[in-house]
Formats: structure tokens, C-alpha cells, sequence
């Protein structure tokens, strides 16, 4: 184990990162080049499988198709090495350009038209980015501390940008070749999605197992790319959205509903790969049942809400309702009642300014100048005073016997008080005496 370890660390060190062809090694294989050759001849031939029913996965035509699937992973991993290598080089000549375009095709095609050319102006990059795109890079450019390459990093970094392009090219190929046999080996998948779109999402996951094993979740991301949005407000980009964009039920959903309509793709998409993948039906009739549940829940999701109905009167109530009076009641009202004082507070002379601002109103312009009112005695002072005087007035009045029977009384000294035609209330306050007339 420790010489194995030994002779990895050894071939580590011996590498040449300076040198394309020990970093980039995959189209130098037998494998690639035999699968390869499979494909060109197969796309030659245009074999039909119509008539075969179902492909075996003992056929090597579904061999290959597998081997494509794989081969594309390793065409993408290559692609991303060749990237970093030409990254490490024309980061020199250029810095901020990796930060400005993120994928690695089009970085390669950016580096291979700009080459050594340091006045971006003279460079035509239209087509190969989108014109906000262009705008920055070349406003960049002409502030960037690059210097220009020397000729051998200039030469290895378009080679390697050429490589690039053509493993590009070579994963198309694979993809077609693929995509054309999508409706024989996942028909369910391509029912729903479509063979272009199923063949991408196969060759990203790695086949259609991998496939049928990822969660919904993951298959929505599939193929998306991370964007630029070159110092724009990012409120009105779309949500990361990979290959099941290009759907036709993607691109029919309105723009408020495609966040939940790719959610549900997604969800679907994987029930018909793992259907395939099992070799359930190869008619393709659970695919294309499972695109008209799509369909038929998005034209749900579009109806308008339903019209409130008119609500009816509720039913009357012959029961009295219960409500607090009497005599409780009435003192609470009374008692918390607005006074005078208040009245005058908040009540104002017509076209009389405010004497102060303390909003005291009416109150102190009777021409006295005080805030002080005479308040009038209210019903219930009243109606207390006069049950207060009726007890005072009943205990001076109500004697025993014993004091009235021992009681003297003195006769007025005066006589002529009883004659004196003048009402007297000498004995009561209440009772008076009266002059009577002799006849």
C-alpha cells in the first residue's frame, strides 16, 4: 500500500500542468474513440427500432446507448479541466473575463475570437454573448491590468480552446444519437417531456437508472445554468429552471404559473423514468396520461375563482333580546353623565376667537372671567335630598306618649298675638293659626 501511494505522489509530481495533453487525456482513449466510432455509424445507418417492440438491455445497440450516457458525463468533466486550464492561462491577459462569463464553451469561443487583441473594439462578439453581456466585457477591457501573452501560452491556450469546442461537439453527437432513440427506451419519459429534452436530462444524470433514482427536486435542476446578470436587478430573473424549460407544456404555462407547472414536470417526469426504467410499459400510454394530468391541472389553476353567492338574511329571532335597564342603570348613566362644565368645554361662540388656548371654549366668557359654573342639581341629588328630608322631618316628629302626656305648655304671654290677624308659627313650622270672623 505504501509503494502504490508512493508511485501515485510520484506520478502527481511528474505531471506537467503547463502541458494540455497531461491534463486533458480522454480523447486519446480507446473508449472514446470506439464509442464514438458507434455512434457515427449508428446516426449513418438510422436503425429503427418500430418494429422490435422493447429494447433489451442485453441488445448492444441499448449497450451503447448506456455507454453514451456515460461517455457524455465524462465529455463534461473533461471540458470542465480544459476550462480551468485555459482559465489559469489568459488570466494573465485578461482577469476579470472569468468573472463576467461563467460558462466554460462560451468562455473558450470569447478567449479564441479576443486571442492577444487588447482594444476589445476591434473584436466582433456578436453571437457569441448577449449584447448586455458584450457591453461589460468590453467596458471591462479597457480598464483591465492584463498584459498581453506570449506566443507559446497564446498558442496552448487556443489549443486547448479548440479541444474544448470539439468535445462540445462531440457531446452533441452523442445527444442526437441519443435523442433519437428516446422513444424506444424511455417512451414514457419522452411522452412527456420530448426526446430532445429527455436525452438531456438522461445524459446529465448519467443514464436513465441514475435518473429514475434522483429526487424531483434535483431533476428540476437539471442543466441549469448559474447567470449573469452584469450588475442588473435580479426581481425580475426567472427562478433556476435547467432542460425542463425547453418543455412545450413549459413554454404553453403562463409566466405567473411556471414556477409550480415546473415543480409538477418534474414530479411527473421522474414517476415515467422510474416506469421506464423497470421497462413497465413500452407503449408509452402511462407517459402520455401523466401529460394530460399535467395539462388538465394547469387549465385548473387558470380558472377564475367561483362567484360568491348572495348570503341570506339570517332568520329572525322571536325572542325578545336581552337588554340591561332599570333602576342600577339608570344611576350608573346618570352618574357618568356629561356635566355642564364639559358642555361649555367643548361647545365654541360662533365668531368669537378662543380666549385661551388651553381649550377650555365657553367656559369663563359670561364676563365673570372664572372657570366656575353654577352646576344645576341633578335628579338624583334631588330625589336623595327629598328622601333625606322626609326621614329628618319623621324622627323631630315622632315622640312618645309619655313625653306629650308630661309635656306643659305655656300660653303666649302677648294676647293679642292670637287676634293679631297675622298667621302665626309660633307651635309648628307647617301649621298656622287663622283669624275667624264671629258672625
Amino acid at each position: 500500500m505504501d509503494e502504490d501511494g508512493g508511485e501515485d505522489m510520484l506520478d502527481l509530481e511528474s505531471l506537467n500542468y503547463d502541458d494540455l495533453d497531461s491534463v486533458s487525456k480522454l480523447q486519446k482513449t480507446q473508449c472514446y474513440n470506439d464509442i464514438m466510432q458507434k455512434v457515427e455509424d449508428a446516426l449513418q445507418k438510422g436503425t429503427d427500432f418500430s418494429n422490435q417492440g422493447s429494447i433489451l438491455e442485453e441488445d448492444p445497440e441499448y449497450q451503447l446507448i448506456v455507454d453514451c450516457n456515460a461517455l457524455s458525463v465524462d465529455i463534461e468533466n473533461e471540458i470542465i479541466i480544459i476550462h480551468n486550464f485555459i482559465r489559469d492561462k489568459y488570466r494573465l491577459k485578461f482577469p476579470e473575463l472569468e468573472s463576467l462569463v461563467h460558462h466554460p464553451i462560451d468562455y473558450a469561443r470569447v478567449v479564441q475570437k479576443i486571442g492577444n487583441e487588447m482594444d476589445l473594439t476591434l473584436v466582433d462578439l456578436e453571437g457569441l454573448l448577449p449584447s448586455a453581456i458584450i457591453m461589460v466585457v468590453s467596458v471591462t477591457a479597457s480598464t483591465t491590468n492584463g498584459k498581453p501573452l506570449s506566443e507559446e501560452n497564446l498558442a496552448k491556450t487556443i489549443e486547448a480552446c479548440e479541444r474544448a469546442l470539439t468535445l462540445d461537439a462531440a457531446k452533441k453527437k452523442v445527444l442526437d444519437f441519443v435523442e433519437s432513440r428516446m422513444g424506444y427506451i424511455a417512451p414514457n419519459l419522452s411522452a412527456i417531456v420530448g426526446s430532445a429534452v429527455a436525452s438531456k436530462l438522461m445524459g446529465t444524470a448519467g443514464g436513465l437508472g441514475a435518473l429514475a433514482k434522483m429526487p424531483a427536486c434535483n431533476v428540476q435542476l437539471l442543466g441549469a445554468k448559474k447567470k449573469n446578470l452584469a450588475g442588473f436587478s435580479s426581481a425580475t430573473s426567472q427562478f433556476r429552471v435547467g432542460y425542463l424549460e425547453q418543455t412545450e407544456v413549459f413554454q404553453s404555462t403562463p409566466p405567473a404559473l411556471r414556477t409550480r407547472a415546473c415543480r409538477l414536470i418534474a414530479a411527473k417526469s421522474t414517476l415515467a423514468a422510474r416506469i421506464d426504467s423497470i421497462r413497465g410499459d413500452p407503449t408509452g400510454k402511462p407517459g402520455r396520461n401523466l401529460l394530460e394530468e399535467i395539462r388538465k391541472k394547469i387549465e385548473k389553476w387558470q380558472e377564475p375563482p367561483p362567484a360568491k353567492l348572495p348570503k341570506p338574511l339570517p332568520v329572525p329571532d322571536s325572542e325578545p333580546k336581552k337588554k340591561r335597564g332599570g333602576r342600577r342603570l339608570r344611576k350608573m348613566k346618570e352618574r357618568y353623565a356629561q356635566t355642564d362644565m364639559m358642555k361649555l368645554a367643548n361647545r365654541m361662540q360662533f365668531g368669537v376667537a378662543e380666549e385661551s388656548s388651553l381649550g377650555y371654549g365657553m367656559l369663563g366668557q359670561a364676563g365673570s372671567g372664572k372657570l366656575r359654573v353654577s352646576a344645576a342639581q341633578s335628579k338624583l341629588a334631588a330625589k336623595v335630598a327629598k328622601k333625606f328630608k322626609e326621614k329628618s322631618y319623621g324622627s323631630s316628629g315622632a315622640t312618645s306618649g309619655l313625653t306629650s302626656r308630661n309635656r306643659t305648655v305655656k300660653p303666649p304671654v302677648h294676647g293679642n298675638l292670637l287676634g293679631s290677624g297675622t298667621q302665626s308659627t309660633y307651635f309648628s313650622e307647617t301649621g298656622t293659626f287663622s283669624k275667624i270672623k264671629r258672625t
